[in-house]
């Protein structure tokens, strides 16, 4: 997107601290100068934040792989083209906690093998990917109980329990390592503060 401004996405399994990591950077990034736009998926725009309760709310069975993958993808059309699209034409830096790589693989990796279906339908409907996708790593048995303790009411996903979030985990390592260009991994078991400033060392990088 030629003179646009930088598109910053946090990935990772449930608990992996992404919220607060891009806060972080967030406020980090403003202390600097920068206009910054935080936002989220599934949601970020008021369409998208109807169906976020959809998909994150309720039974682990709610829904059938194929049927999240259009949900999260009408969520994200609709973000893209009333947030995101927006704020990077106006030159700022968003920040997005979550994108299309979690669609990649919560859905496309984790619940069938459907990730052609997803790149498909991406391809199609979205056309955007991220120039900077932080992916926070860490133990998922430490980062389940941390997203479980949390009390959200958003558990869904968490609801499938240990073996699901350790396929995430792997799903999310074949990302980085397949897409090295855009990918970097970052080590999330670490103090908050020491994430933090890895985290910015790699986006004011990115930035220059």
């Amino acid at each position: 997107m030629p003179g646009a401004g930088l598109f910053i996405s946090l990935e990772g399994i449930d608990g992996a601290g992404k919220s607060t990591q891009a806060r972080l950077l967030a406020q980090a990034l403003q202390g600097r100068g920068f206009e910054v736009v935080q936002t989220r998926e599934p949601g970020g725009a008021a369409g998208a934040e109807e169906i976020r309760r959809l998909l994150v709310e309720g039974p682990p069975d709610r829904w059938s792989p194929e049927t999240e993958i259009l949900l999260f993808t009408a969520a994200r059309r609709d973000h893209l083209e009333r947030m995101i699209r927006p704020a990077l034409d106006a030159g700022k830096v968003v920040i997005t906690d979550r994108f299309a790589d979690s669609t990649r693989v919560y859905q496309g990796a984790t619940r069938g093998d459907l990730r052609g279906l997803v790149d498909d339908i991406h391809a199609r409907v979205i056309g955007t990917e991220p120039d900077l996708t932080l992916i926070l790593d860490m133990n998922p048995d430490a980062a389940l109980e941390r997203g479980l303790a949390r009390g959200s009411g958003e558990d869904r996903f968490e609801d499938f329990g240990l073996p699901f979030q350790q396929k995430l985990r792997a799903g999310f390592l074949d990302l980085a390592k397949a897409d090295p260009g855009r990918c970097v991994l970052i080590d999330a078991s670490r103090a908050e503060g020491e994430i933090a400033a890895d985290i910015l060392a790699t986006a004011i990088a990115r930035l220059s």
